[in-house]
Parts: structure tokens; C-alpha cells; sequence
């Protein structure tokens, strides 16, 4: 399904959508000025091909794990997509489940129910070095205090452990490791930029070990914060995609 935009010739972004209520959510509108087609995978909605996706490609999460082939038989076909987007240049996002499938599209590895247990609420995501001047994250991390360090709403349970040979990783927080990395032209957020409080109250009341209460109201507590930091990141994106599509145009 493509959502229509008035004006002329904008970017394509392609968005993968792998559960019904995990979608665009707040980055429907930061992603600005680019043409949204959004293919509904748990519909059953074929996944693109990387020459098919146009300037971009998201990814999005979703309530399987990233090998669970069985309940989303589209999964193959989308870390095809991400290792084959990757490595050709395509600017490419993956959230949640969509950087935990770029991990394991490109020879990392993911835990499904990692120890730790579920990451939920409001998180610190702690910047790495590598992440200033990033063209995507380095906005983001130059929001960060003087701990380096920035809030992100976050709902997993599953996380990356390796990260791919060749990733340069970005950001940590103080549960799971590997908040962000980037390897080719592909980015991998663990937490989720997009999400507002409905969708955070939604996701939270979908499972017994999450605490919803306590979820929005560390979420009202810093909203300024998680909203600045996921518009920042939308925006970068979406620039840089608009950045590498005129780079296409004028070689």
C-alpha cells in the first residue's frame, strides 16, 4: 500500500510491517518529505526484492522471534532483504525485530528470551564514540547528556548477542548490550523511536510481565526527551536517504 503525498517526485522508503500493531506509529509523520509504501508482511503482503524498495527501506518489529519461521513464513525472505539492501547501498532501518533480523541476516547472532529478561518502558540508551557524527544516530547522540545518554522507549525480550563481522557498534544500554549498530548501509536500533504512549500502552497490556502503569509514567516523565530523540532520528534518516537518492541522480 503506498500513502499518498501531494507535491512532486519524493524518495521512496518501503516499510515492512511484520505485526498488525507494530507499525510507523510517530514516524509516519518525522519521516517527512519521502513516499511511504508500507507492505504488510503479516497480511500477506510479498516482500520486495532490494531493487524493488525504491531510495529506503524500515523494517519494523513484531511479536515473533527473528527465526520464527514457522509463525511468519516471511521472515527468510526479509533477512534476504536486509543482508542483500545492506550490502548493495540501500539506506536501510531496522527496529526491534527488524535490527535483530539484520543481526542474523548478516551472520550475527540473536537470543530468543535472553536472560536478563524483557527490556520494557523508558531506557537509557547510552551513545558509544562511534555513534558522533554518524549519519543517522549522530543527531540522536548529540542530544545526550553529560553521560552520554539518551531515553528510548523500549519492548523486547529477544536481543542481539554478536554483533555481524564488520559492524561498528553505536549505543548500549545498561541491560542488553547492543542498542544500535550499523553495518553497510544499514542501521539496527534495538529500541523504538517510533513509538508514542497508545502504542506503548497497548504493547504493555499485551504482556503479564510488564508493569503498564509504571511504563507511561516514566514515559510522561521524560516525553520531551523520548520524543526529541525519535523525531531527531526519523529525520536523519529520511535525510540521508534524500541525501544518497541525489548522489544516484547526478552520478
Amino acid at each position: 500500500m503506498t500513502l499518498p503525498l501531494s507535491g512532486g517526485p519524493r524518495p521512496v522508503v518501503t516499510v515492512i510491517q511484520s505485526s498488525p500493531d507494530v507499525h510507523l506509529d510517530r514516524f509516519g509523520e518525522w519521516l517527512g518529505d519521502v513516499e511511504l509504501r508500507i507492505v504488510a508482511a503479516f497480511a500477506g503482503e510479498s516482500v520486495p526484492a532490494a531493487d524493488e524498495v525504491g531510495d529506503g527501506l524500515v523494517v519494523l518489529g513484531g511479536h515473533m522471534s527473528a527465526y520464527d519461521d514457522s509463525t511468519a513464513p516471511w521472515l527468510p525472505e526479509l533477512r534476504a532483504l536486509l543482508a542483500d539492501a545492506s550490502t548493495r547501498g540501500v539506506p536501510t532501518l531496522g527496529i526491534c525485530l527488524g535490527a535483530q533480523l539484520l543481526a542474523a541476516a548478516r551472520g550475527g547472532r540473536v537470543q530468543v528470551a535472553a536472560p536478563p529478561g524483557r527490556e520494557s518502558g523508558i531506557v537509557d540508551v547510552r551513545w558509544r564514540p562511534e555513534a558522533a557524527g554518524d549519519a543517522v544516530v549522530g543527531a540522536v547522540a548529540a542530544l545526550a547528556d553529560e553521560r552520554y545518554r539518551t531515553p528510548q522507549p523500549s519492548m523486547h525480550a529477544d536481543a542481539v548477542v554478536d554483533l555481524p563481522r564488520g559492524a561498528v557498534w553505536l549505543a548500549s544500554s545498561a541491560m542488553y548490550p547492543y542498542q544500535a549498530f550499523r553495518i553497510g548501509s544499514a542501521w539496527g536500533v534495538q529500541f523504538h523511536p517510533e513509538a508514542g504512549a497508545d502504542t506503548l500502552r497497548a504493547w504493555a497490556d499485551g504482556y503479564d510481565d510488564v508493569d503498564t502503569d509504571a511504563v507511561l509514567t516514566a514515559y510522561a516523565a521524560r516525553e520531551l526527551e523520548v520524543t526529541a530523540g525519535g523525531r531527531v532520528l526519523a529525520e536523519s534518516f529520511a535525510a540521508h536517504v534524500r541525501a544518497v537518492a541525489s548522489e544516484t541522480v547526478s552520478a
